[in-house]
Parts: C-alpha cells; sequence; structure tokens
C-alpha cells in the first residue's frame, strides 16, 4: 500500500469483524497479544455474529489496530508472518470464540490457507505424468459452478479436456434462475472458490446477476470459453471394454454427433429440472402458467389473480418480490418452512469492509474462516438425533430443541399480530428436517398484506380458470407459478448411462441413486460424478466446498490411472456398499432422516439419497487423495488379453 488514507482506514474499523481483525494483526505485526481476553467473542445464536465484547474495549481495540496498520505501511507494508502450528489454531479458537477441535486444524488451514502458504491456492493441483495426461481426454458435462472448476483444474493438471453445456453460456443454476429476487442463501464471503475471492461483493448474499457475473468473469479469466461446447447435450455414454473408452452422442443444434473419453466428469448438479406437481388437470388451465426455475418475463403480473404453489426456497424468495404489483396473491402450502433470523439478507457490505478484505493481508481469509466455522460444523448438533429422546416429534434430541424454540419465537414475534397466520407459518417438523431458508422478516411480512392470502388446505384440482381445495373452495387466477423444486432424486438424468455388460446406471439405481463419496459407482468405470448421491449439505457451509473436494479427489484418480498405467478404475463393490451403510446409518441419526419428516432429501424409497450427515472435516479427509485399495485399476496387459 504506497500510501494510507486515514479516514478510509477509519471507516473500516468501523466495519470490520474485529475477531478476524485481530488474527490477521497478529500476523502483520508478529505479535499475539491482539488475542487478548477482554477482546474474545462470546457469538449470540443466530445473530449476524456479533462479538459480545463491550463497546469500550471495541474502541480501544480500533484504536490499536489504527496505530499498527498506520506502523505497518509506514514501515513499507512488510510482508506478514507465519504463524507455529500452536499459535495458529489458538488464532482459531479466538476468531471463533470457541476452542477448535486439533483434528480441524490441518483442514481448516488447508481450506483457508491461512497458514501463510506462498500460493493463494493451496488446493492447486500438480501436473499430471506428462504422457500420461497427453493420452487422456476427459469430457466434463456442464459449464456451472462446479464444471468451470473442473475445467480450471485439469487446465492446472496438463490433462486435455472439453466441457459441453446445454445453456447457451456459463453459470448453470444463476443462468437459468432468473426469477425475482433469486439470490444466494450462503455468505458470498464463503460462496465463492477458495481460489478466487471477490473482495467487493456488493451485499452479504448476492443477487443471482451478480453471482452470474462471477463465474462469467472467472471462466473469461481462465480462459475456458475456448474448451467449452456450448447449446451442447449429452444423450447417452456407453462404456466401451475392449478400447477402455466412454462413447458419448451428443445433441447438437447441427444434429447428434458422437465423441470418445478416457473419463467422464458430470457437473451437472442435482436442483436442474424443474418439478411439477401430480395435480389433476394441471394441463387444463387457460392462462400463463410457468415454474419458477423458468420464469416467464413476458408476463406482466400488474394486476393480475396470481397463484403460487410452494412454499420453498424460490418462493421464499420471490413472494415478497411480486406481492406490490399484484392485484390478489394466494399462496398454496402444503408444509411451511424454517426460516433462520439473519436480519442482512438483504443488506450491502459496507464499503469500509470491502476496503478492509482488499487492503489489510489475511483479513479476507480470517473473515471467511469465522463465516465457515459459524455456519458449518458449527451448527451439526443442533440437528443431530438422540436415539433415546423422549421428547415429541417437533425435534428430534435436546439441543434441536432448542434450537427449535429460538427460530420459532422469532417466526411468532413477526406475526404477533396475526395469531391466524403463526399458526400457519411456524413447522411442526424438526429443524433441519427440510431445507431451512435465511429470513429477514420479508415472507411474514408479504404474508400479511391485505391482498394476500395463505392457503393451507390440499390442492386437490387445477381447472381451466383456476384451482380447487380439498375443503372444495374454488379460486379463480389470471396467471399461476409454480415453486414446486425439482426432480433432485433423478441424478443425471435424463442421460442414459451404459457401463461394463452394457449394465444401465438408472436400472441399476432404480430409483436410489448411490455412489462411493459420492462421486463413483461399481461397473461404471472412469466415470465421476460432482454433486452426486449424498453430497448436499443442510447446515453446515457452501456447495463450493464439496465441489472442491470432489474435484481435488477426482484428479487424483486421474493420477492414479498415470502413475499406475491402468486405464480404468472403479470402485470395489464392498468399499461402496460399506461406505452407503455408513451413509445410511448416519442420515438416521439427523433431523432431516427423522422418519415423521417428508421431503426432496428422501428419494422415491424413503432414503436420504441427498445428503450427506457428517461434519465437513469427515469429507475433506476422506477426499485428499484416492485410495489405491478402494478400487479395481484395470492395466493396458489386462485390456490387450
Amino acid at each position: 500500500m504506497a500510501k494510507l488514507d486515514l479516514g478510509a482506514l477509519d471507516q473500516a474499523l468501523e466495519a470490520a469483524h474485529q475477531p478476524a481483525l485481530a488474527a490477521a494483526l497478529v500476523q502483520m505485526t508478529g505479535d499475539v497479544h491482539w488475542l487478548r481476553p477482554e477482546w474474545t467473542p462470546t457469538y449470540t445464536p443466530l445473530s449476524r455474529g456479533e462479538t459480545g465484547v463491550p463497546e469500550a474495549e471495541q474502541a480501544n481495540f480500533r484504536a490499536q489496530a489504527r496505530a499498527a496498520i498506520t506502523d505497518w505501511v509506514d514501515r513499507g507494508s512488510p510482508a506478514p508472518t507465519t504463524p507455529d502450528a500452536g499459535t495458529l489454531r489458538r488464532m482459531m479458537s479466538f476468531v471463533a470464540g470457541a476452542d477448535i477441535p486439533e483434528n480441524y486444524a490441518d483442514f481448516l488451514n488447508d481450506e483457508l490457507a491461512i497458514g501463510g502458504q506462498s500460493s493463494k491456492d493451496p488446493q492447486w493441483t500438480t501436473p499430471i505424468l506428462k504422457d500420461a495426461a497427453r493420452r487422456m481426454h476427459v469430457l466434463v458435462i456442464g459449464a456451472g459452478m462446479s464444471g468451470l472448476l473442473t475445467g480450471i483444474r485439469l487446465n492446472q493438471a496438463g490433462v486435455d479436456f472439453e466441457i459441453v453445456e446445454k445453456n447457451a453460456d456459463v453459470g448453470g443454476t444463476w443462468l437459468e434462475n432468473t426469477y425475482p429476487g433469486c439470490r444466494v442463501d450462503s455468505s458470498n464471503h464463503i460462496y465463492s472458490y477458495s481460489f478466487e475471492p471477490n473482495h467487493n461483493w456488493p451485499q452479504h448474499f448476492s443477487t443471482q446477476p451478480v453471482l452470474l457475473d462471477y463465474f462469467r468473469g472467472v471462466a473469461d479469466r481462465y480462459d475456458l470459453r475456448k474448451k467449452i461446447r456450448f447449446e451442447t447435450s449429452v444423450e447417452e455414454m456407453v462404456w466401451d471394454e475392449t478400447r477402455a473408452v466412454w462413447k458419448v452422442s451428443l445433441k447438437t443444434a447441427k444434429g447428434t454427433e458422437q465423441v470418445e473419453a478416457t473419463a467422464v466428469i458430470t457437473a451437472v448438479g442435482q436442483l436442474n429440472r424443474p418439478r411439477l406437481p401430480d395435480v389433476r388437470g394441471r394441463e387444463r388451465f387457460k392462462g400463463p402458467a410457468f415454474h419458477s426455475a423458468q420464469w416467464r418475463h413476458d408476463i406482466d403480473l400488474t394486476g393480475k389473480r396470481v397463484a403460487v404453489i410452494g412454499t420453498g426456497a424460490s418462493a421464499f424468495q420471490f413472494v415478497p418480490e411480486i406481492v406490490g404489483k399484484v392485484a390478489s396473491l394466494t399462496v398454496f402450502q402444503r408444509t411451511p418452512p424454517w426460516g433462520f433470523p439473519t436480519s442482512h439478507y438483504h443488506e450491502d457490505v459496507p464499503a469500509g469492509m470491502n476496503w478492509l478484505l482488499e487492503h489489510i493481508p489475511n483479513y479476507d481469509k480470517w473473515y471467511r474462516f469465522f463465516l465457515f466455522w459459524m455456519v458449518t460444523d458449527g451448527l451439526l448438533a443442533g440437528v443431530r438425533a438422540d436415539p433415546d429422546w423422549k421428547g415429541d416429534e417437533t425435534a428430534v434430541s435436546a439441543p434441536n430443541a432448542m434450537f427449535r424454540a429460538m427460530v420459532a419465537e422469532a417466526l411468532r414475534m413477526q406475526a404477533a399480530d396475526r395469531p391466524d397466520l403463526a399458526e400457519k407459518v411456524i413447522p411442526t417438523y424438526p429443524v433441519g428436517g427440510k431445507r431451512a431458508l435465511l429470513d429477514n422478516g420479508v415472507w411474514i411480512a408479504a404474508l400479511k398484506q391485505p391482498n394476500v392470502e395463505l392457503v393451507t388446505d390440499p390442492l386437490t384440482e387445477i381447472t381451466e380458470t383456476g384451482a380447487v381445495t380439498a375443503d372444495g373452495t374454488a379460486r379463480e387466477f389470471d396467471v399461476i407459478i409454480y415453486g414446486t423444486g425439482f426432480h433432485a432424486s433423478r441424478f443425471l438424468y435424463p442421460m442414459k448411462i451404459k457401463g461394463r455388460g452394457g449394465a444401465d446406471l438408472h436400472e441399476t439405481w432404480n430409483g436410489d441413486a448411490r455412489a462411493y463419496l459420492g462421486m463413483t459407482t461399481p461397473g461404471f468405470p472412469n466415470l465421476f460424478m460432482i454433486y452426486g448421491p449424498n453430497t448436499n449439505i443442510v447446515v453446515n457451509g457452501s456447495i463450493i466446498f464439496f465441489s472442491e473436494c470432489s474435484v481435488r479427489y477426482i484428479l487424483g484418480c486421474l493420477k492414479l490411472l498415470a502413475e499406475t498405467g491402468a486405464q480404468a478404475m472403479e470402485p470395489k463393490p464392498e468399499v461402496h456398499d460399506a461406505f452407503n451403510i455408513k451413509v445410511d446409518e448416519g442420515n438416521r441419526l439427523m433431523a432431516w432422516g427423522a422418519p415423521q419428516v417428508t421431503s426432496w432429501y428422501k428419494n422415491e424409497k424413503g432414503r436420504v439419497s441427498q445428503n450427506w450427515p457428517f461434519a465437513l472435516v469427515d469429507y475433506w479427509r476422506a477426499t485428499l487423495a484416492p485410495d489405491p485399495q478402494d478400487f479395481v485399476l484395470t492395466k493396458e496387459r489386462q485390456m490387450a488379453g
């Protein structure tokens, strides 16, 4: 920093998350006195991160931080120090406001690069053996968040690849979902690649256009577009056992063509195929009707009688946006969502915060660490089931009941003037049983508007002019909007995939998708999935974390093929089965696995096929590198024979 703007610094200090800045100052000054007991945070559950430190001490901290930063700039902004392992763990515990378990230290250091590594990207993939890399050609399906990440890593590893994308641009879900109010519900300072921080997020939880710009920018910075075939989809993949390649049929604007790939990596997501409700007469409605993921921007809702079917994540965001322009809004609710109090959900990031992120070394990493810990494994205990729980079915353990009471009270206060509404918006299922949403009050405020009706009677029929509920009430509408989610359990649908012996993957799964570590399946060599079965997270973090873990593991698999000279790899059936037994046992002990809970987390067999039931550190350790003993590796000479 050539010159320090003291006015900007003062503004930044007012906006600072002080524990994160204290840790950055330890590295800036080489002095651990910043970790003073009187500055140690005591966080309030479900708050925006208030530290609980008295204002006088906060002011004292700001004064000392101002002097230290000024001195650092005057000394020419020397490189920050690298703390030893003991100090690093002490810094982590200070920022977290709780003792960080020893087994987390290396995990957090790797994920957040806060130990002074020379590279800003600790997960950078080393090149695969040159000769082997030249023989590989990898097909990546999807150019959303995970597909772009895969392309970056393959390029770094020296592996030839091609990405096919059904849409006309990159971005995946952030390209397709353009409904009013669409935004991320993980803080952007963790919903971003670990190696591509953005120090200028305009809001804490950014909107769809901002997120799309971020991923487009990443694609441009890494020159990925030249490796992407847009408006191209995969119809069928067949494993050629003789030549050890996937033969892939592509549908393009010009017709169908076939390509071959050493390996296929699917990056198609779980929530990409809209699901419409199975209700009688749905096709009869004569007015405009559309799914929220396929928003009709050509339909002007002004002055219209609008029906919204579903109260999940999308409706939670778009209903408050449209309520002020429609004549009437009827919201059909099957089960209410839990909304976690998040007062800053729509707030801008203060300019001073952006200044700190950009100018103070390691502050961005420590702030990301704070967010990462507070919304990841720190929340797991609140949704874990106690097999000996003696309470009612609205909770699964004593901590879960306390969690429920806090969130329910926040909802009840918002609807205090509408007891009839309070009864409808507070769920009766355990917190964590279904996807929880972020709530800053706009949802219930919208439902309280005089032109809104919240209907909880089951919807039985769609007519030419409206809808009928189980109590016989008929309502007329001009427009119907479906906020009814996606075919989440139909992994890799509608692609046809045939592995060894012509086995069909979807027939093999039989409606119950399973994979080892969510990525590989016996009988389907060199096929790797990102965001596959049981890699969804409910309360603990950003899905980008899981994608980065998965891609590192997959690159490790390709490296294993190169180093061993094998042409194909697939998990051993006993390894695959043991993993899935462990996952099923884990999910049964979580709120979303409770027998009284129904949600899209469970497939048609009633099994939780979506969620990871363990800590993030467990997935991180399991995916650092593949264990050759877990796989059947087929050598070239065996193929030839």
